[in-house]
């Protein structure tokens, strides 16, 4: 949500910022808001000025009455009531604009960082960098399912018949390597200097809203039936909910937190055969990060963030690459998203592993989360975050890159700790 005295001040720019996300319908929004406000700030204006006639009459009362002036003593509370009359109208108004001006700029979207390319879909992303050598091997590759079911890996049909499509049973040494790799993450962000947290994995209406669109809330969001509760579609959102209505010295900044939860996604939509098995579902885990900083530093952080993601990769042999989240890919919070894919051998591409994005303060304005300087004066932080890893979808990238002729799966040396010293796994004859 952005700041109504920058929209009031440049009508033009959020103007042209909505033409560059391909959302034209909104432009009358910009106009409509200027409006409500114009109006929302004379009613306002008005209220201070009956309130100040009211105490001024108020007084006059009081000194009528010592004066034994009876009749005049009246005329002053008749004046006070009919101001208190009007002013509880106003009151009534104030709300009224208020509710309707934040409920209008809680769709019109954030401020794009002069940075980001424009195109009006994914199509029109724009590739930034390859790390590592994308290699097709010369042995067939399986489906990712079918290399899961020669461990005795997976069971979908089982998973169908209690929860419906979108759901899994991991077991063996595929469900072993999906907490291996969790592990590792977590430990690879410690290791970074990033607070290891558990959140909340449900959380209140109010939270969504501030942390996503509703356009983002209806498509991805569990509600939990009679109870004002969300089950989480990932920890971002609760780890950004941490810091509602907080007021972080400058000094204890940044705030860079990794989080642990299982997500639960609606995934709305029919997709094609290499977006089943386990790569669009209901239920996953994931390992995320987020940091809380002041503005200023808000794009040294977005580099460190993707850069972890690249960096966790490498070091399980997955070739990645990143990709500039063009303006109409970029949901209406976000200043700027970096994507990171990893390359599959089987289909000879890169898919979506991760994604990296700067809210700048539409978080944060949301939330009320704000930064206490060292003047004493507050102002909105900077709120950013990134996937470290989210399996069982990375799952298919690790299977792929790490497939050997003979059916076995190697395991990088990074893993091996978790993975009780095994350096590969053997299909189940």
């Amino acid at each position: 949500m952005i700041d109504i005295k920058f929209l009031r001040e440049n009508p033009d720019v959020v103007k042209e910022n909505i033409r560059k996300k391909f959302q034209d319908k909104k432009l009358p929004l910009v106009d409509e808001v200027i409006r409500l406000d114009e109006a929302s700030r004379a009613n306002k204006s008005e209220a201070d000025n009956l309130r100040a006639m009211r105490n001024k009459v108020s007084k006059n009362i009081g000194y009528f009455m010592a004066q034994g002036k009876k009749e005049e003593a009246e005329a002053e509370k008749s004046k006070v009531s009919e101001y208190s009359q009007r002013l509880a109208e106003c009151e009534k108004l104030e709300g009224e604009y208020a509710a309707k001006i934040k409920e209008i700029m809680m769709v019109i979207p954030n401020i794009i960082d002069p940075s980001v390319p424009i195109g009006e879909d994914d199509s029109k992303n724009v590739e930034v960098e390859k790390f590592g050598e994308p290699v097709v091997p010369d042995f067939e590759i399986p489906y990712h399912t079918d290399i899961m079911k020669s461990f005795n890996g997976i069971d979908l049909d089982a998973a169908g018949s209690v929860a419906g499509n979108g759901f899994y049973y991991l077991m063996g040494d595929i469900a072993r390597l999906h907490s291996a790799i969790l592990s590792y993450a977590r430990d690879f962000m410690i290791d970074r200097g990033f607070t290891y947290c558990v959140p909340p994995y449900m959380i209140r209406r109010s939270v969504v809203e501030g942390v996503m669109s509703f356009e983002e809330m209806d498509a991805m969001m569990y509600k939990i039936e009679g109870e004002d509760l969300y089950l989480i579609g990932t920890s971002e959102h609760s780890m950004i909910g941490k810091f509602i209505g907080t007021f972080t010295p400058e000094d204890q900044l940044p705030k860079c937190l990794t989080s642990y939860s299982p997500c639960f996604r609606k995934e709305k939509g029919a997709h094609g055969i290499e977006e089943r098995g386990v790569y669009r579902i209901h239920q996953f885990e994931k390992q995320e990060m987020i940091v809380v900083c002041k503005p200023e530093e808000s794009p040294k952080y977005f580099d460190v963030l993707w850069k972890n993601t690249v960096d966790f990769f490498r070091t399980l042999d997955i070739p990645v690459r990143t990709l500039e989240c063009c303006s109409g890919d970029l949901a209406d919070l976000k200043v700027k998203s970096l994507d990171v894919e990893a390359w599959s051998p089987r289909q000879k591409k890169y898919f979506e592993v991760g994604s990296c994005s700067n809210l700048g303060d539409a978080q944060a304005r949301r939330l009320n989360i704000k930064v206490l300087g060292a003047d004493g004066k507050k102002y909105f932080a900077h709120t950013l975050n990134n996937t470290v890893v989210a399996p069982p979808r990375m799952l298919i990238a690790f299977l792929e890159n790490n497939l050997q002729a003979d059916g076995t799966v190697s395991i990088p040396e990074k893993l091996r700790m978790y993975m009780g010293g095994k350096e590969k796994l053997v299909p189940v004859q």
